[in-house]
């Protein structure tokens, strides 16, 4: 089953932090672009997440999680590789 990446933690982190999405980017040196994937829930490299975590002071896995795509009904009861 395929995995879709989340940054649900992330944006809970900053508002737990009271900090923006702009405060962010300053911070963690994060493009406007870049931010808006993220925001959109779409990959980011590695560098990126690096830079952010150190900001922060945090993990991966304080910032991101991967979730399982639902299946289609197309494909529900199929096996996949």
């Amino acid at each position: 089953m395929d995995r879709k990446v989340s940054y649900k933690k992330l944006w809970h982190l900053l508002i737990d932090r009271d900090m923006k999405k702009t405060d962010l980017k300053v911070i963690a040196d994060v493009s406007p672009a870049t931010l808006a994937n993220m925001t959109a829930d779409r990959h980011v490299s590695m560098k990126v997440l690096e830079r952010i975590c150190s900001a922060l002071n945090c993990d991966f896995s304080d910032i991101m999680e991967a979730i399982p795509e639902k299946r289609s009904k197309k494909n529900q009861g199929k096996k996949t590789d």
